[in-house]
């Protein structure tokens, strides 16, 4: 019933580095190349900590399309989006919010790390707490099946799960439901149908919840079924009940953390990082100027590359043998510190020389990019369309 489709994005509220490629957009090129994709740029996000300062919302959001698309982001085989021209994300949000368990969104880990982390900011608005929830209208929206992420931002994905698991529950209403869940029972095998029918019993007669989260786990390993088997078997093991909203899976990324220039996690917030389209002259001369092993304070003097930043950059810009040379070389003090960085700064300048010869088209004419949006927001205007017609049928509100 309803094909399989990624759906990821980002809020605009600053330029992009390389952290961002590495964690994100490389994982982005890979899937649109595997699967239907949807990327949209999260302007609306962008107000829940920037709704004081929303000038920099419009710049940036040029500018991080224009990163996409020089990171290999291809509008030919994805669709590319601003959030804000779907009115049907604000639609979705509203409604999910009538039947959202205030609980539920204060539960979520990142709310209190995020108020801790932006202590300089009044965050006590609803749009703050309730971001999750808008979150999950973005991706339900387009009844995604897989949503990448990295580990932090699981628990929302689980959200999202719950939350369409709630909805449907309350109103899906499906002819011959019965009938169907069992038909997708069989295609199990025998093995698993007895075990999902035991579960099920334990879940729906005992209430063991052991038994819905092994049920659950099992169904996410079922290669063998549909999207749509899938979900009526998640609805059939707590009651019976249709498939409205699909329960989107989180997809880890199994893309590299980029170290900054100091060796924490690479954040414009920390001031380490390098820009995803930077000039040759200022990658160079920020990799030259970075700190090393403290150990190493004269040319002659032996370092440890365990203790050094540039050795972490290492790990994703260079090969074994440059490692084995650089570790060497630096245990022995046979090579300085400007030595060891060289490697480093040819490795990035070479990533970035393709970003800087896509994006140019771009800079030249940005008419081509407002196209390439006006494009993808038609597109994902007309799915975010069709499931907001179940919903609010679903909702007795179709008779509008």
């Amino acid at each position: 019933m309803y094909p399989d489709r990624v759906v990821s994005g980002m809020r605009p509220t600053g330029a992009m580095h390389l952290g961002h490629y590495h964690g994100a957009l490389k994982n982005w090129v890979k899937l649109q190349a595997q699967q239907p994709c949807l990327f949209f740029v999260a302007d609306w996000h962008a107000l829940t900590t920037h709704y004081d300062d929303p000038a920099i919302i419009e710049r940036a959001t040029w500018d991080m399309l224009v990163d996409w698309l020089a990171a290999g982001v291809d509008p030919s085989q994805a669709t590319l989006f601003i959030q804000s021209k779907v009115p049907e994300h604000a639609e979705l949000h509203l409604l999910l919010s009538m039947a959202t368990p205030l609980t539920w969104l204060e539960r979520v880990p990142t709310y209190k790390d995020q108020i801790d982390n932006l202590a300089g900011r009044d965050l006590t608005t609803y749009g703050f707490l309730g971001y999750p929830l808008l979150q999950a209208a973005d991706v339900l929206i387009y009844r995604a099946s897989e949503v990448p992420v990295g580990e932090d931002q699981v628990p929302h994905i689980e959200m999202m799960r719950e939350l369409a698991r709630r909805f449907n529950h309350l109103y899906g209403k499906e002819a011959g439901f019965e009938e169907k869940a069992q038909a997708a029972v069989r295609k199990l095998g025998s093995k698993r149908a007895k075990l999902y029918l035991e579960l099920r019993t334990d879940y729906q007669q005992d209430g063991k919840e052991a038994a819905l989260e092994q049920a659950r786990a099992m169904l996410d390993d079922a290669a063998s079924l549909s999207n749509i088997d899938r979900e009526r078997l998640f609805g059939y093991l707590e009651g019976s009940r249709k498939l409205i909203l699909a329960l989107p899976r989180a997809t880890l990324s199994s893309a590299s953390r980029l170290p900054g220039l100091d060796g924490r996690k690479m954040s414009k917030s920390y001031g380490n990082a390098i820009g995803l389209r930077e000039d040759r002259d200022s990658v160079t001369k920020k990799v030259r100027t970075m700190p090393t092993d403290p150990a190493r304070v004269r040319r002659t003097d032996a370092g440890d590359p365990a203790k050094c930043p540039v050795f972490q950059l290492h790990q994703v810009y260079t090969d074994d043998a440059t490692r084995d040379w650089v570790q060497k070389g630096c245990t022995s003090a046979a090579i300085g510190c400007i030595e060891c960085k060289q490697p480093v700064i040819d490795a990035i300048i070479a990533e970035q020389q393709p970003m800087h010869e896509r994006a140019q088209q771009y800079l030249d004419d940005p008419t081509l990019v407002r196209a390439i949006v006006a494009d993808g927001c038609d597109q994902a205007r007309k799915l975010a369309q069709e499931t907001m017609r179940d919903v609010r049928e679903a909702m007795g509100l179709g008779y509008l």
